[in-house]
């Protein structure tokens, strides 16, 4: 893997911490966040929507 340039590294840093600092801010203020992982977007937080089934609508009947 090639090196970036140091403008570019200066860059990657500033954008990994804003991510940090807001990620910690939504874990403070009890919000979920929505991130990478697995190769698909996942919900994480205490308060993240749970997930459903496709196939059902909320009361557990096959929707049409």
């Amino acid at each position: 893997m090639t090196q970036p340039t140091p403008d570019t590294q200066t860059m990657l840093d500033s954008l990994r911490e804003a991510v940090s600092e807001t990620l910690e801010r939504k874990r403070r203020l009890g919000q979920y966040a929505v991130i990478w992982q697995d190769g698909k977007p996942a919900l994480v937080g205490d308060d993240a929507p749970k997930p459903q089934m496709d196939d059902q609508d909320d009361q557990g009947r096959e929707s049409h």
